[in-house]
């Protein structure tokens, strides 16, 4: 059932970088080598577009180093497997991923099913890298094959607590998810403790939920100033119509982890939030990163538009990317897992406009956060 699956999921994978490979014909065709990277994305459930965002700018980024490196008879591959926003689906798909032969986990979308996963990735000695996730969790962890391209939600609260402080809002309602780590509900406490901020309510949510009316009635109720959401975009969409539409005069603070998705949806509404964000603004062409993951999309034929979600799956991508073309610098071209790990442990890469450096002896390869307020318009303003 595996191989079917991986088949099944795994097709534009195959069709984004595999064309690479039919350029190269006679002997060279027979000599290509296949890296092959493994993901467990949410592909249904509430976190769909999310985690289908995810995979389509990691794709890009495989199909573009494919092109550029079919003369060396090297392609990069990407195996996705749907867990639907569960971590117990999630911990299963990474386990039957590892069982297949996949060079590296990249690009999980579920930092509660990453948590899950952490006890195969420990015992396999694979690498996880890039998930797309700031779940404090895996960052908590002693696993040493855990790699994080992106900054970590502890950051993202502090930023967010600050800005908190700055307007004098004190009556904070806080929505959260039941899955979520326990480390991260402390991130977030502690940021606001360091702020000597003390929510007037804390709710947890259920990510795959079909309606959150209760929680929007009691913040409604409790009179907050201003409500801070650590959830993916569904709960954060849906509270805050509800809470607009009875003329609620507050704010509204989003993590990274509602995505390009939320942006959309209160575009569409002619809402607005705050949000933290942890990958550049999509409109910074001037950025080498922004103005390469645009061309690498348009040319992949996935008919993905670039947003903040393509742009962190990209910048994954091309960081599994570089870790394996390190391995094979340093020693044949089909890096084994151990290999493609201590490239990671030792990689450093300036993607212009975003760096990653794992070389100083952290798993945390960037700090990268910026709060931004998204007007009903779309635009992202500092």
């Amino acid at each position: 059932m595996m191989k079917r699956r991986s088949l099944l999921l795994a097709g534009p994978a195959l069709m984004a970088g595999g064309f690479t490979g039919l350029s190269v014909t006679g002997a060279a065709a027979a000599q290509t080598h296949v890296i092959k990277f493994g993901q467990s994305a949410s592909l249904s459930g509430n976190q769909a577009n999310y985690g289908k965002d995810i995979r389509a700018g990691m794709l890009a980024a495989f199909a573009a180093a494919s092109k550029a490196d079919a003369a060396k008879g090297l392609r990069y591959e990407l195996v996705t497997l749907d867990d639907g926003g569960v971590k117990s689906r999630c911990a299963s798909n990474v386990s039957a991923l590892i069982n297949d032969g996949v060079s590296a986990i990249v690009g999980l979308t579920s930092g509660a099913g990453a948590e899950a996963c952490l006890t195969a990735i420990q015992d396999s000695q694979i690498a996880l890298l890039g998930t797309a996730s700031g779940n404090m969790g895996i960052r908590k962890s002693a696993a040493g094959s855990v790699y994080h391209v992106r900054a970590g939600y502890d950051l993202e609260y502090q930023r967010m607590a600050n800005y908190v402080r700055d307007f004098g809002m004190r009556r904070v309602g806080v929505v959260t998810l039941q899955d979520t780590s326990q480390a991260n509900q402390v991130a977030l406490s502690e940021a606001l403790g360091a702020m000597n901020i003390k929510p007037k309510e804390v709710f947890s949510v259920d990510r795959n939920a079909q309606s959150f009316t209760d929680v929007g009635n009691a913040l409604l109720a409790a009179n907050v100033d201003c409500v801070l959401f650590a959830t993916n975009a569904t709960p954060v969409s849906a509270i805050i119509d509800q809470m607009v539409s009875a003329k609620y005069a507050g704010m509204f603070y989003a993590s990274s982890f509602a995505g390009q998705e939320l942006i959309e949806v209160l575009v569409a509404r002619k809402q607005s939030t705050v949000m933290s964000t942890v990958v550049p603004r999509t409109s910074a062409m001037g950025l080498t990163v922004v103005n390469r993951a645009q061309q690498d999309l348009l040319a992949s034929g996935l008919n993905a538009r670039l947003g903040l979600t393509t742009l962190e799956g990209y910048i994954a991508g091309r960081i599994a990317v570089e870790a394996a073309r390190q391995a094979i610098r340093a020693g044949g071209d089909r890096p084994s897992r151990a290999r493609i790990r201590e490239s990671v442990a030792g990689l450093r890469a300036d993607l212009g406009g975003y760096k990653v450096d794992f070389a100083a002896g952290s798993s945390h390869g960037s700090n990268f956060v910026e709060l931004v307020s998204v007007d009903r318009y779309g635009k992202l303003v500092g």
